[in-house]
C-alpha cells in the first residue's frame, strides 16, 4: 500500500492484508483468463474486503497514536517560552534573574552578570545573593505567588542602593513555575535626596548665624547699649556686615534656583574671551590691591570666540580669579591665561594661584553647596560656600567642564575647558 511522507515522498507499508488483497487480485484476473468468472468474482470481492478493512485498522492506529503527537509541542512549547523569556531580559539594562521554583538561578542577563559576576547556570540563588531580606522575599513569592520588594545595598566595591523586586511569571494554569527577580539602581536617588536634604540644613545654618547675630546686638542696643554711642556705632557696623552676609546668601541661592531651570537650555551667543577676562580683571583688581597681590594675564593676539552667555562667564571667571586671590593670598600672585581651541580641542582659560594648595581628599567635593575646605576661613573671607556650585552649574550650562588639579604647598589650577 503506497502512502506519502511529509516530504512528498513515496514509502510502501508493509502488511499481511495488503499482501492476500494483492493475491486475490491475481488469482482473480487468472481465474478470469481461464473463463471462471464466478470464481474471479468471488476472490475480487474478497480483496476488496479487505482493502476496505486495511484503512479502518489505519485510522484506529492513527487515533491511539494522537495523544502522543499532541504531547510533543506542549513541551516544546514551554521551552521556546523560556527562550523567548531569557532573549527579553537580556535586551534589559537592569540587572534580572530568572529562576525556578527550587531557587535555581535559570538565566542572568548581562546587567546582572556585570553588577554581581557571572553565576553557572542553575546554581542555587544563595551562591551568589546572600542577603536574608532578599532570600526571604524568594521564598514567600514561590510559596504564595505575590509580589514582593525589599530595599537592597551593596557596598563593594562602590555603595549602591538597589529597590529588589520579586514577581512570578504568568502561567497558563495559573501556577507560576518561574519567577523574576530584578534589581533598580536608586543610587542616585539617595543622593540627590541626601543632598537636598543636607542643603536645607545648611543653608538654615547659614542664614540662622546672622540672623542670631543681628537679634543679639538689636537686643544689646534696646537695652545695656541703649546710651552708648560708641558701642552702638560698632555695633551697627557689625550688624551691616551679617545683612550684607545674608544679601550675598540670598543672592546665590537665587543664582541657583534661576541655573537649574534653564540647564537643559545651551546658550548660543558668540562671546570674546579677550575683553571678557579683561573685564574680570579690571572689576577684581581693587581686591587685589588690598591683598596685595598680582593679576597676570596670558592671552593670546587674536579672538577666542566661544558659545555661551557673558554675564554668566563674567560670574564664572569672577568666582574663579576671586577664590585665587583670597585663598592664594600667600603666593602673591594669580596667573590667567587663555589658550585658543586646537584641533580636537576646545579653548581652555586657567587660573593659577600659588597658595597652599588644597589636598586631594577635598577636590571631588569642591563644587558641593556649602562644601568648604576650611569653614573658618571662608567665613572670614566673607564666602557663602556656594561659589563653585555656581560655577559648575554655569559650565554644565555651556557643556564645559571644570578641571581641578592642586599641589600642597605649591598652590591650585583651576581649568575651564569649553
Amino acid at each position: 500500500m503506497a502512502l506519502t511522507d511529509d516530504d512528498g515522498k513515496i514509502r510502501w507499508r508493509q502488511s499481511p492484508y495488503t499482501l492476500l488483497a494483492g493475491l486475490l487480485i491475481l488469482v482473480a484476473a487468472f481465474a478470469a483468463a481461464m473463463h471462471s468468472v464466478a470464481v474471479a468474482l468471488v476472490l475480487s470481492v474478497g480483496a476488496v474486503a479487505i482493502l476496505a478493512y486495511q484503512p479502518a485498522r489505519n485510522a484506529r492506529s492513527e487515533t491511539v497514536a494522537a495523544p502522543v503527537i499532541e504531547a510533543l509541542p506542549a513541551a516544546e512549547t514551554a521551552r521556546d517560552n523560556i527562550g523567548v523569556t531569557s532573549a527579553a531580559l537580556s535586551a534589559i539594562d537592569m540587572p534580572l534573574y530568572l529562576i525556578d521554583a527550587r531557587e535555581n538561578i535559570v538565566f542572568q542577563n548581562g546587567a546582572a552578570a556585570e553588577a554581581f559576576g557571572e553565576i553557572e547556570a542553575n546554581a542555587h540563588i544563595t551562591t551568589r545573593l546572600r542577603s536574608p531580606a532578599i532570600l526571604d522575599c524568594v521564598r514567600e513569592t514561590i510559596a504564595k505567588g505575590n509580589v514582593n520588594t525589599v530595599e537592597y545595598s551593596e557596598r563593594h566595591p562602590s555603595t549602591r542602593v538597589y529597590l529588589v523586586r520579586v514577581a512570578p511569571m504568568p502561567s497558563e494554569n495559573g501556577k507560576a513555575t518561574h519567577f523574576i527577580l530584578s534589581f533598580r539602581d536608586i543610587s542616585e536617588s539617595r543622593v540627590v535626596e541626601r543632598m537636598r536634604s543636607d542643603f536645607v540644613a545648611n543653608a538654615s545654618h547659614e542664614l540662622r548665624t546672622p540672623l542670631a547675630s543681628l537679634q543679639g546686638f538689636i537686643e544689646t542696643l534696646q537695652g545695656p547699649a541703649k546710651n552708648d554711642p560708641k558701642a552702638g556705632e560698632r555695633f551697627l557696623g557689625i550688624m551691616l556686615e551679617q545683612v550684607q552676609r545674608m544679601n550675598r546668601l540670598v543672592d546665590d541661592l537665587l543664582s541657583l534656583s534661576r541655573l537649574e531651570l534653564k540647564a537643559h537650555i545651551a546658550p548660543s551667543d558668540r562671546v570674546d574671551l579677550l575683553p571678557l577676562l579683561g573685564h574680570v580683571r579690571d572689576a577684581l583688581q581693587p581686591l587685589a590691591a588690598s591683598l596685595d597681590i598680582e593679576i597676570a594675564m596670558d592671552l593670546p593676539q587674536d579672538p577666542v570666540f566661544v558659545a555661551g552667555d557673558r554675564d554668566e562667564l563674567i560670574q564664572v571667571f569672577e568666582n574663579l580669579v576671586q577664590n585665587a586671590c583670597k585663598y592664594g593670598q600667600e603666593g602673591k600672585r594669580v596667573e590667567v591665561t587663555l589658550t585658543p581651541a586646537t584641533k580636537g580641542q576646545g579653548a581652555e582659560v586657567s587660573i593659577r594661584d600659588f597658595g597652599p594648595g588644597i589636598a586631594e581628599e577635598h577636590i571631588p567635593r569642591l563644587t558641593e553647596r556649602f562644601y568648604r575646605v576650611n569653614v573658618e576661613a571662608s567665613r572670614s573671607k566673607k564666602g557663602t560656600g556656594l561659589g563653585l556650585a555656581i560655577v559648575k552649574h554655569i559650565l554644565t550650562r555651556h557643556r564645559a567642564r571644570l578641571i581641578v588639579k592642586s599641589e600642597m604647598g605649591k598652590g591650585s589650577v583651576f581649568t575651564v575647558r569649553f
